[in-house]
């Protein structure tokens, strides 16, 4: 391990002894409060922050943002060759039909995308993935998988069931 690189264990003790100590103070300060839920929230926060920045860091290696990592494994997902409206496109991904556009434009420049003519309708258009955009896609899918499965090692099966679990009941 180099130096000024914390271990997973130094940095989940580093952590919690921060957490600790916050809510310690907020304890001292209003003890007519239970603070402990500040612990449990601030934790998903930290996590969802940590896994936010290993996926981005692996999709960086690859020119893209979430955005368009959204869309490009979207269009993958319904299979080769398969096209999507724009709108069902957005609804898939639980996106506005207006922050779709710029998201597309984007994607079509680098030539991952194409936007065809719907043949049911001549109004309308349909998304589906370049051989290139497809191609990134198969390469991307396997780097995203291995990068989550890293982050996710230290849990067991049942632990990985257990916490999909516990965080559906949130909300």
């Amino acid at each position: 391990m180099s130096q000024g690189k914390k271990s997973e264990n130094e940095h989940y003790a580093s952590d919690e002894a921060a957490m600790e100590s916050i809510l310690a103070q907020w304890r001292r300060e209003r003890p007519d409060i239970d603070p402990s839920p500040m612990a449990v929230c601030g934790q998903i926060w930290r996590t969802s922050d940590r896994v936010r920045q290993g996926v981005l860091a692996n999709l960086t290696k690859h020119g893209l943002d979430m955005a368009g990592f959204d869309v490009i494994m979207t269009l993958r997902r319904q299979g080769k060759d398969e096209a999507l409206s724009p709108s069902a496109l957005a609804k898939e991904i639980m996106l506005s039909t207006s922050a779709m556009t710029n998201r597309l434009d984007r994607l079509e420049k680098r030539g991952l995308i194409k936007r065809t003519l719907d043949p049911e309708d001549r109004r309308g258009l349909k998304i589906v993935l370049t051989e290139e955009g497809f191609a990134l896609a198969e390469e991307i899918v396997v780097s995203h998988v291995e990068t989550e499965e890293r982050m996710l090692s230290a849990l067991t099966e049942e632990e990985r069931l257990q916490l999909r679990a516990m965080l559906n009941k949130i909300g």
